[in-house]
């Protein structure tokens, strides 16, 4: 005949009805992971911003309209890698930046894994800084927003030996600039030099570097210019 304690025992072993409806939530929300779906079209448009870092609307119009149609659910794929993405709708541009918590805009030195931090030479900044007033003063003509930046390789070439000299070679003068913009277009900045010896500015100029930096370097580069040319005229 069982006693109290026995009584007892038995009523310790019984699963308590809290403990397992405690369980169940836990096996509810593993269905729930499992069960989630990332559609296509935003698969591909965050591998193309992985993979190139911006999107034009021109060149690839149906990934930039996912871009800017679903921009929180890609920043949500994006957030734990300390990405974002940034969207210029009037110049029809979405690109990636890093995270605001990753670094101040006053920091010289950062670094992310997955993004390397491009070093210019002086000679490609200087390059920048021209093209850029370039764009600016063709979207003060034609309006913000307004593609087809295009200039001609030999508009470019005596502003380039204005501030940096004439070599006096023109075969060299052409590599030499030849050369930058293949670098330039190398990070997205212009295209490939077409059948007419021009290029198009890209809008990711604008976004690239600090406009008030780039104009001092200009500043700079004629300051060296107008010694160059004193010392020149100086000389007996």
């Amino acid at each position: 005949m069982p006693d109290i304690f026995d009584q007892l025992t038995a009523k310790t072993e019984e699963p308590a009805p809290d403990e397992h409806n405690q369980d169940a939530p836990v096996e509810s929300t593993s269905t729930g992971v499992t069960g989630q779906y990332t559609s296509k079209n935003l698969k591909a448009t965050a591998q193309e911003l992985l993979k190139y870092g911006l999107l034009e609307a021109d060149r690839k119009p149906n990934l930039y309209q996912v871009a800017i149609n679903q921009t929180a659910a890609l920043n949500s794929i994006l957030e734990p890698l300390d990405l974002r993405l940034k969207v210029d709708d009037i110049r029809g541009l979405a690109f990636l930046v890093v995270s605001d918590q990753l670094f101040s805009e006053e920091d010289d030195e950062w670094s992310h894994p997955l993004m390397r931090r491009q070093r210019l030479t002086m000679e490609q900044s200087l390059l920048i800084a021209i093209l850029r007033q370039h764009f600016i003063a063709h979207e003060q003509e034609a309006g913000v927003g307004a593609g087809d930046a295009v200039i001609e390789l030999d508009e470019l070439l005596p502003q380039i030996q204005l501030y940096l000299g004439d070599t006096g070679s023109d075969a060299r003068e052409q590599k030499r600039l030849r050369n930058l913009l293949d670098n330039l277009k190398n990070h997205g900045i212009v295209s490939e030099i077409d059948a007419n010896e021009q290029v198009i500015i890209r809008p990711i100029i604008t976004h690239l570097a600090n406009p008030e930096n780039l104009q001092n370097l200009l500043h700079h580069f004629r300051k060296l210019a107008g010694q160059t040319s004193d010392a020149g005229a100086e000389t007996p």
